[in-house]
């Protein structure tokens, strides 16, 4: 009555079971952990130049570059069910065209294995910081963020802002030439 299919298939479906009530269980035992950590953000030597833009009403563009300094330590977030940290950096302003403006400049994926302290001096944006317009000259309040996604062995998808930011005010005359 008993085969050995039916058998393998009854210890099959106990061992999914018991595996599901685990994974279940380390979700659920770091689901209120740690997020959250202070970061030094410093961005240094504002430029802004104006570019062709044949996207645009205006058909130019602003586009603008800075230094940035990074100083932040992961080590508190990773746990044991901490695969990864994906890091970026984000520039948020407003303009009078948009209540708001986000883009990215940075980014870094940060291992397990690493769990270090961050640091990044007088690293250039590895993307380009281009407006949509010309409202980047001589804007007063462009902050810095340092968000991450935190990338799990069992749950979902977390996603964090630090705890700090840095406002960059841009020069209100545009350079030439090369950055």
């Amino acid at each position: 009555m008993h085969s050995i299919w039916s058998r393998a298939n009854s210890v099959f479906a106990f061992t999914l079971t018991a595996m599901s009530a685990v994974t279940f269980a380390v979700f659920l035992s770091t689901i209120w952990s740690q997020r959250v950590t202070d970061v030094t953000i410093l961005a240094t030597n504002p430029r802004v130049r104006v570019m062709p833009d044949y996207i645009s009403e205006s058909g130019r563009s602003d586009h603008a570059m800075v230094s940035l300094n990074i100083e932040a330590d992961v080590s508190p977030i990773f746990n044991w069910n901490v695969k990864q940290l994906f890091m970026y950096l984000v520039a948020e302003y407003k303009t009078p065209k948009n209540t708001i403006n986000q883009v990215v400049l940075w980014d870094k994926i940060v291992l397990r294995s690493e769990r270090s302290v961050v640091i990044e001096t007088n690293a250039a944006p590895k993307y380009y910081f281009i407006d949509d317009g010309q409202h980047l000259r001589g804007h007063e309040n462009v902050t810095l963020y340092l968000k991450w996604n935190i990338i799990p062995n069992a749950g979902y998808l977390a996603n964090a802002k630090a705890e700090g930011s840095y406002q960059v005010k841009f020069p209100s005359q545009y350079v030439s030439g090369r950055f």
